[in-house]
């Protein structure tokens, strides 16, 4: 053992320590987080999807509207949380913080698994898991499937996280298998493949960085034929169960990218507000690279900054999803070269740099407290960067039931079917929909201000309305008022 991993040196010590210290207060603060569940972004369409499981396991229908369609939400790990919600009776929202416990635990674990393939120092996984959440931006960026501390507050109980938990487990044992001296059982390489093809199915982005991260492990080790071999019945097990899969048909998603162009923009604007401190780990990478030629790491960041260019320069926006395929080989490097670069000087001054811009990218997402502690106890800078969370949609559950349908524009459309009601059109594109278009403009025309009313009280029949939310100015022939909501908004029964 050397000298600065010794036991009797208290600076290295107090390094293994302090990083270790503030990973366990990071997640910490998940957990405070996810007893409160900050309601934000895909949050209703996780929660639907649960219900409708809970109500009919094989045959669940559309989760957000009345309509016999498959979905790509209805995925394993839905269907386990589905069953969780139909033999216990919980509530939807109490299984979706099981689900974010086991997603957060999966996350940590996983990290702490991947990283330890990477190197032994007993800092390293603290280090990793830190430089993951805070190794971001000087602007707060939330998106599912990247795991940046604000955006993991609040898609911790999304199939996202646990899909990138599986994956970091995935990638451990799939480098430990290529690295075997002697090739490891073909029932390890079946589970391999089979757990390959859960995390497609779970969260098909995070599917896509999963699969890149291992073809850049497997490109890296330079595996024998017969490990190649058995590397490919693994593949071809996971394909299997892909095409097998009932709930719906993972291989038409491919044709489902021009639907999703549009919302995927923003990823490939404001790149350094989001991402730049990311670039230290870039630097990191190549200093790997000048080590070895054939770093996994260098060799999965490039994959990933290779498909992310390529959607940018295609107009594949939905290609951008994959950049975690480059931000997590980058936040990784960056972790790695504290404890890993060559002398102790040079291990020193790295981590006073990283330490440095962890620091300034804990304060950019600092307004995750706010989750956790009351807005007016904390200090004014701190309660600046606070977004407060949705309201929802409850108030409207003591007389809209379970199978009714309610005409609502996006935003209440996004959260309502939570509850159990369906919309007249999904809050969120969906190409497993055929008649998607024309419900977006019944809803676009039922609440244009020169629509009259009989052309809205058909619109209503067509689709077997019975309530309406809206704004007072809905009030009209066809409607009675039943409850008011937040922000002046009316709560309509169809009459």
């Amino acid at each position: 053992m050397s000298r600065t991993e010794s036991p009797q040196n208290p600076t290295a010590r107090a390094g293994r320590a302090l990083p270790q210290a503030v990973a366990v207060l990071v997640v910490v603060l998940l957990l405070l987080v996810i007893v409160r569940l900050p309601w934000a972004g895909d949050l209703g369409m996780h929660a639907a999807t649960i219900e409708r499981l809970r109500h009919n396991l094989l045959h669940p229908g559309n989760p957000l509207v009345d309509a016999d369609t498959p979905s790509p939400y209805y995925s394993p790990w839905m269907l386990v949380l589905g069953l969780v919600a139909k033999l216990t009776g919980l509530s939807v929202f109490v299984v979706l913080r099981i689900a974010a416990v086991v997603g957060l635990g999966l996350l940590v674990t996983g990290v702490w698994q991947y990283v330890r393939t990477l190197s032994a120092h007993r800092a390293a996984p603290a280090l990793a898991l830190l430089s993951l959440v805070l190794l971001w931006g000087p602007a707060l960026f939330n998106w599912s499937g990247f795991v940046g501390l604000n955006s993991l507050a609040l898609t911790v109980s999304y199939p996202s996280v646990f899909a990138i938990g599986l994956t970091f487990h995935f990638w451990a044992w799939l480098t430990r298998a290529l690295r075997a001296s002697e090739p490891v059982a073909w029932a390890h390489w079946a589970a391999l493949g089979l757990l390959w093809a859960v995390i497609l199915l779970s969260h098909q982005f995070t599917g896509v960085v999963s699969s890149l991260g291992a073809l850049a492990m497997v490109i890296a080790a330079r595996p024998s034929r017969e490990v190649l071999l058995r590397l490919a019945a693994a593949l071809a097990l996971g394909m299997l169960l892909l095409g097998l899969w009932p709930y719906y048909d993972f291989f038409s998603l491919f044709s489902a990218g021009a639907d999703l162009e549009a919302i995927h923009k923003p990823l490939y604007e404001h790149l350094a507000g989001h991402f730049g401190f990311v670039l230290l780990g870039v630097a990191a990478l190549v200093l790997r690279f000048r080590r070895d030629r054939w770093d996994p790491l260098v060799l999965f960041f490039a994959l990933g900054a290779l498909m992310f260019a390529a959607g940018g320069l295609t107009g594949h926006y939905s290609w951008g999803r994959a950049l975690p395929a480059a931000l997590i080989p980058a936040q990784l490097a960056a972790a790695l070269e504290a404890v890993t670069a060559g002398r102790r000087a040079v291990r020193t001054g790295w981590a006073c740099v990283l330490g440095a811009v962890l620091a300034v990218g804990a304060w950019t997402q600092v307004g995750t407290l706010g989750y956790v502690i009351p807005k007016s106890a904390l200090p004014a800078p701190v309660a600046d960067k606070y977004h407060t969370p949705w309201v929802g949609y409850h108030w409207i559950t003591p007389w809209a039931k379970y199978g009714d349908v309610v005409m609502a524009q996006t935003f209440p459309a996004r959260q309502i079917p939570a509850y159990g009601p369906y919309t007249v059109t999904p809050g969120y594109p969906d190409f497993f929909l055929p008649d998607e278009k024309q419900r977006d403009a019944a809803v676009s025309h039922y609440f244009a201000a020169d629509t009259s009313a009989a052309e809205r009280q058909a619109i209503l029949r067509k689709y077997r309305v019975r309530w309406v939310v809206g704004s007072k100015s809905l009030a009209g022939p066809g409607l009675k008022r039943v409850t008011t909501g937040p922000g002046d908004q009316v709560l309509y029964r169809v009459v």
